[in-house]
């Protein structure tokens, strides 16, 4: 979906909104693999962001999921491209471009997940970049809480991992939040961070509406669960720069596909690995 109306308005001047050491703020970044960017979104942009989350969630898309069904807890998830206009209303392209030092980038889209009314489980670690076809430094998601949570319901992260193993995908399993998601592939299987999580730099942080988790895909990172009376409304809305190439290192070597591999099959189809990844098919931010 190329959708161009992100480019009818001007980007919000980076001297409007809440300030901040870009450089250092880029750095951290780099190094780590994510940020807090705390305070980031203007009470306006925030209400921007509540809205369109609101009406995902009462209009989703056919191929949205709700987990525990006949249970009393919400586990609802969902992604598209719907909602590339937001980093320009919001400035969110602004921030981007402070971070990266770079004047065009791509929407990739958005996933949207809702926890409420009873206990849900944690959302096992993983790389987004397991279940992608990219790699590049410009390749990151900006994370949104529309509710506040404490850092351990918060989204947790291994710091520095995106410079570290690209992993097998985690298949999400029940019994074993390791079980790789390709069956015949040369990726070194998940380790258990959970069950050995003092072997691991984890970082997390409490969160308030209006903060932005910035983090690079290739970052190890995992969901906390929810309690009773707990509702957690997130958004992770994902970018690309310039700099991303194709990956075409092997998944699984009896070509399965799996996991974000379906959907985007005809955009790698013809692609070698290191060609810069093709955009046309992505709303310009």
């Amino acid at each position: 979906m190329n959708d161009q109306s992100t480019q009818t308005s001007r980007r919000v001047p980076l001297s409007l909104l809440p300030p901040r050491d870009w450089r250092a703020a880029a750095r951290d970044l780099d190094r780590d693999g994510v940020i807090r960017l705390a305070g980031a979104l203007t009470p306006d942009a925030l209400a921007k962001v509540e809205a369109a989350v609101n009406d995902s969630l009462a209009h989703p898309t056919p191929g949205a999921r709700r987990f525990y069904p006949g249970s009393s807890a919400t586990f609802f998830e969902d992604r598209g491209q719907r909602h590339a206009d937001l980093a320009r209303r919001t400035g969110m392209d602004t921030m981007l471009a402070a971070l990266w030092g770079e004047d065009r980038f791509w929407y990739l889209g958005e996933q949207l997940f809702l926890k409420e009314g009873g206990q849900s489980r944690r959302t096992p670690w993983h790389q987004d970049t397991s279940y992608l076809r990219m790699k590049g430094a410009q390749l990151v998601a900006c994370w949104i809480s529309l509710d506040p949570l404490p850092r351990e319901h918060c989204l947790e992260f291994v710091r520095g991992s995106h410079r570290g193993v690209l992993f097998n995908g985690s298949a999400f399993a029940d019994d074993d939040e390791t079980a790789p998601l390709y069956k015949h592939s040369p990726l070194p299987r998940l380790p258990d961070i959970q069950a050995r999580r003092r072997d691991f730099d984890i970082v997390a942080w409490d969160v308030t509406p209006g903060d932005i988790i910035v983090f690079h895909l290739g970052t190890l990172h995992g969901g906390a669960g929810t309690v009773e009376g707990m509702r957690r409304r997130t958004i992770s809305m994902r970018f690309l720069g310039p700099d991303v190439h194709f990956d075409g290192g092997v998944r699984d070597v009896r070509g399965e596909k799996a996991g974000n591999d379906e959907a985007l099959a005809g955009v790698y189809a013809d692609l070698s690995d290191g060609d810069p990844f093709p955009t046309a098919h992505l709303a310009e931010i």
